[in-house]
């Protein structure tokens, strides 16, 4: 799957795409201090965050996905682990960031109360993940009659992700303790829309976040931990 991310993700418009998605993330968290990146993959949003100037650590399930990140990133700490039980003391960080990695948590309520638990007072969480709108709740049942029809690649693959709308993003955030909580629907120009409906999309993609946020796929939340 390693292989499979960076294909997806670091070329033509899954880089537009992914870079936008880390834009967001990135305006939101501290640029001192040391950050954790819960599943982060291959480290392709950490390569951007220390390209401006921040510190940070990986955390991912997978043993592939670290491998790469390390050659992506040899002079970073990386670690194989879960984002529902971290490998880490009380207070460690000054930062967490999840990106596109939230809605596949078995326990998402989990997964906050550890990250809360190993920021410090003060600290800050951003994460971007899978939004739950009238576009996105049909993808699944989309792709399950694709299966059916034997047709392929209709929309983006089911892998059992969920989505999310914002009474239940507030909720989680809540019940884990964290205050301050916001958050902003982004990303019209999705990364499995045809050219040249991708480029119309990202040249609109301004208007409609600011102005049409139901059209957005994805939801973006921050907050940060009491002092």
């Amino acid at each position: 799957m390693a292989d499979r991310y960076d294909h997806h993700y670091d070329r033509s418009q899954g880089r537009c795409y992914h870079t936008h998605l880390s834009r967001h993330l990135i305006d939101a968290l501290p640029s001192t201090g040391t950050l954790l990146d819960i599943g982060c993959g291959t480290g392709l949003f950490i390569e951007k965050f220390i390209a401006e100037g921040g510190n940070a650590v990986g955390l991912d399930i997978s043993r592939g996905m670290i491998h790469q990140a390390r050659r992506r990133c040899p002079d970073r700490e990386f670690v194989i682990a879960t984002g529902e039980r971290l490998p880490f003391g009380d207070g460690s960080f000054d930062a967490i960031s999840s990106l596109l990695a939230f809605s596949y948590m078995k326990d998402p309520q989990g997964m906050l109360d550890e990250a809360f638990r190993v920021l410090k007072p003060g600290g800050y969480i951003a994460l971007c993940t899978l939004g739950k709108k009238l576009l996105t709740c049909s993808i699944p049942a989309i792709y399950q009659i694709g299966e059916i029809m034997k047709v392929s690649h209709v929309v983006v693959r089911n892998f059992g992700e969920h989505y999310y709308n914002e009474d239940e993003m507030h909720e989680l955030f809540t019940r884990a303790g964290f205050s301050g909580i916001q958050m902003k629907w982004c990303s019209f120009a999705h990364i499995n829309l045809i050219d040249p409906l991708f480029q119309l999309a990202r040249r609109v993609e301004p208007f409609v976040e600011r102005r049409l946020p139901q059209l957005a796929y994805n939801i973006c939340v921050n907050g940060i931990k009491p002092k």
